[in-house]
Formats: structure tokens, sequence, C-alpha cells
């Protein structure tokens, strides 16, 4: 099988289709293996390191595709700090083109966040990962009392479990064609989302619907979703022709690299598809 390489993106690996290995783990994100919890955490707090649930997503097939922790300031807190996996199924490795289902896992050993699972889509065309909103799909949080690794195993397949529905909306997507005015008015609302001020936002919200490669040319409701979202989260648009309220020229739009704002960002951004979707039933 021939190996797919590219830019690595929010610590995915080189490879499309190999889990990541412990030591690329330990590259990415090596607060995942932490032996011990921050000194901040209270005596209730249950320590256990987020890589005590890898073997336990294994046996159910699920393996770590990619591995991101925040950047941290406080020294004290690195090797503690809030981190993200990413896991794919082991039978869905193969996969080539279209779209796999992913499991996405945030957690921290300093008192920054809980266990958090959401469900995630990662798009082969764009090498992009979506990480859906919490309306429909199950977005469970578990606090670091009484914790236990069985229970990261017992949420996940929740969220499995809905995977087809996932899978489901997708098509839904790909089989509706947007009005131009439609795309427009969800390129506004993104950019509002991404940028606050549009006065002051670094291009105009028709520039997000710029597709950055041919097979992204298209106006249904699916691809218009991801390319305002590669572009809102990837950055690096210049606009040309508009300029600051003193006549400058604007910047280059940047990428959005902190977990959490990426994870918000891409929820805000699918529930404003489907929100656009539901006003035409």
């Amino acid at each position: 099988m021939r190996t797919t390489h590219y830019r690595t993106l929010g610590g995915y690996g080189n490879s499309l289709h190999a889990a990541l290995s412990p030591e690329q783990l330990r590259t990415f994100a090596p607060s995942v293996f932490a032996d011990a919890a921050h000194t901040r955490t209270s005596s209730r707090y249950s320590f256990l390191p987020t890589s005590s649930i890898l073997d336990g997503m294994a046996g159910e097939g699920w393996v770590p595709v990619a591995a991101q922790e925040q950047t941290v300031r406080d020294q004290s807190r690195h090797g503690f700090q809030k981190h993200m996996l990413r896991f794919a199924h082991r039978d869905d490795l193969t996969r080539t083109s279209g779209e796999r289902a992913e499991i996405v896992l945030l957690n921290s050993h300093d008192r920054s966040s809980a266990y958090q699972l959401h469900a995630g889509i990662f798009r082969f065309v764009c090498m992009n990962g979506l990480v859906l909103c919490d309306e429909t799909f199950t977005r469970t949080s578990i606090k670091h009392q009484g914790f236990k690794p069985s229970m990261v195993i017992e949420a996940t397949m929740e969220i499995v479990d809905q995977i087809p529905e996932i899978m489901d909306g997708i098509q839904t997507m790909k089989g509706r064609t947007l009005t131009d005015g439609e795309r427009g008015a969800f390129a506004e609302a993104a950019a509002i989302v991404r940028f606050g001020d549009l006065e002051k936002a670094p291009v105009r919200p028709a520039m997000l619907l710029s597709p950055q490669r041919t097979e992204d040319a298209g106006n249904d409701a699916w691809r218009t979703l991801n390319v305002v979202q590669e572009n809102c989260v990837r950055g690096g648009q210049r606009d040309r022709f508009k300029r600051s309220a003193v006549g400058k020229r604007m910047p280059k739009s940047r990428a959005v690299t902190g977990i959490e704002g990426n994870v918000s960002l891409n929820k805000a951004l699918h529930h404003l598809a489907k929100q656009l979707l539901a006003m035409r039933n």
C-alpha cells in the first residue's frame, strides 16, 4: 500500500494509514505520559495519565492518529498541560478518500481540563480534522474525581453508536446545494465567529469561500463548510483589497493553533452549517 505523506497538521504524523507510535506520541504531546499530577491539584484529584486509556481504546479498535498539547508560559505546568488525542478505528486506517470518523479526547493533569470526548471527522482531501458540535452528538466530560479508565472507554462507545447518524448527516450536507446568498451569509457568520469585528477582520467574509484545491470547488453545504473551516483554522489568506481604518494594508489571517480555540471554532462552524440547513426545511 502506498504511504501518503503530507504537511503535519495539529499533531498528525506523516502517514494517514498508521497509528502514532508511543515515541511519536511523546514527541507531539509528552503530557499524555505524565507520571504525576501537577501540585496545583487537590487531594480529591484522581490521577491517571491519559496514556492509561490507550490499551483500552486499542482493545475496542481505536488507535491514536494525532496528538497535540497546549503551549504554556508557566514552565511549572510543562508536562501537565492540556492535550488532545484523536483516535481513528483500525479498520479505517486503509481508507484513502472521503471521510473517516474520529474520537477526539481532551485532558490535562494540571486541573485545567477534565477528560472530554467529542465526535470528529477527518476529511482526506484537505487533511483536515473537523470537530462536531454538541447539540446532536454526545460530548462527555469526566471529572478527575473517582476516575477510572473504563469510564473513557464507555463514553467512547456512546459516541461510536452515533457514527452512522454522523455519516448520514454528511451525506445530507453533500446533497444540499446552497445559493450564493446562503453561502455568503454562512461566510459572514463564520467571519464573525472567527474574527469578531468584521471591520477589523483581516479578510472579507467572501474570501473564506475561496477553495484551496479544485476538489473543493462547488456549492454544496459540505464543501462550503469545509472550505470555510479550513480557511478559518489554517489562516494565511491576504485580502489585497481591504484596508484598515487608517488606510493600512491588512495582515494575513492567522492560524488557530490553540487546542481550545480550534475545538470551539470547529464546533461553532458546524453548528452554523446545521442552522443554515434547518432554515431551509
